[in-house]
């Protein structure tokens, strides 16, 4: 028997305090249970068990060499259980939480060939511009975007985004294009009512970034009703190119004021909830995603 093989049915007597329990859960007699402990202390020149008729106790070896094997035997266990999932097929229900404009443009269009793809998974797909704590509702994965706090969750960065003005051309003819941010304030921007730090948009200046409080006569709690008001004409907007570049591209939005952009790096990210083993379903779609969004992510193309 090999070396680790000794150390695991040394821990099991250790835990259960009993040569016949040990030998019933692992399928051998108790005298070879007997023997084999008894080759462990020969070969460590100690004695690491009290024998009693009716139990087994630690020496103080016997501690010792306890306390030893249980992190080698469990770096064994998860050696052999990330080589086995590195092979097993993504299977079941997969939690994705992403905000909702982000995710019709961006992570919508993806899943139909990752399903065909794996075709023992099931998605479940919440679109929420609000924070979800992925451990108290149970999300495998969310995307994330901006500065992302201190936390247990590790994250995959997806690439850089940036926040931009935009307008459609005819808003533009009629109100005039704005030259600086303070000219914003002669406008009719449309704000997020649930957002306010977003509604102090941000711009560098000759003595580093300032914020601008803006107004105007629409105001919606949805990224996707924010979009639209801009796209019919209503007023400026700022959000984020993964947003507007398709629109960019096609001329239905046009960006003002770009010299006055922030240079702060701000990214989306693939988060998920730390685990030793990452699991297959998890690792398969994050690893999707960076394949989809690297060299350079769709939204950065704006030509």
């Amino acid at each position: 028997m090999e070396p680790q093989n000794d150390m695991a049915v040394f821990v099991r007597v250790a835990e259960t305090g009993n040569f016949s329990a040990t030998a019933r859960a692992l399928k051998l007699t108790p005298s070879a249970v007997s023997k084999l402990i008894g080759r462990l202390e020969d070969r460590l020149g100690a004695r690491l068990l009290h024998r009693t008729t009716r139990r087994v106790s630690l020496t103080e070896e016997g501690r010792t060499y306890y306390q030893s094997c249980l992190p080698i035997l469990e770096a064994i266990d998860e050696a052999e259980q990330a080589i086995n999932e590195l092979h097993e097929e993504p299977r079941g229900l997969l939690k994705v939480n992403a905000s909702t404009y982000f995710a019709r443009e961006h992570i919508e269009p993806l899943i139909p060939d990752f399903l065909a793809r794996h075709p023992e998974l099931r998605i479940q797909l919440t679109l929420t511009d609000q924070f979800v704590d992925l451990i108290e509702q149970e999300v495998d994965v969310a995307i994330r975007i901006g500065q992302l706090p201190d936390s247990s969750l590790i994250a995959r960065k997806l690439g850089p985004v940036r926040r931009m003005v935009v307008g459609t051309p005819s808003y533009l003819e009629t109100h005039g294009i704005p030259r600086t941010p303070d000219d914003l304030k002669n406008h009719n921007c449309i704000i997020l009512s649930t957002a306010t730090s977003l509604n102090q948009w941000e711009f560098k200046g000759p003595d580093g970034p300032r914020r601008i409080e803006v107004r105007g006569n629409f105001e919606t709690n949805n990224a996707v009703a924010l979009h639209n008001a801009a796209i019919a004409g209503i007023g400026l907007i700022r959000a984020g190119n993964f947003t507007l570049a398709a629109d960019i591209r096609a001329g239905r939005l046009v960006p003002v004021l770009a010299d006055y952009e922030t240079t702060t790096e701000t990214n989306v990210y693939a988060v998920y909830p730390h685990s030793r083993h990452l699991s297959p379903k998890v690792r398969a779609f994050v690893d999707m995603l960076v394949d989809a969004f690297h060299p350079v992510a769709p939204w950065e193309q704006m030509g």
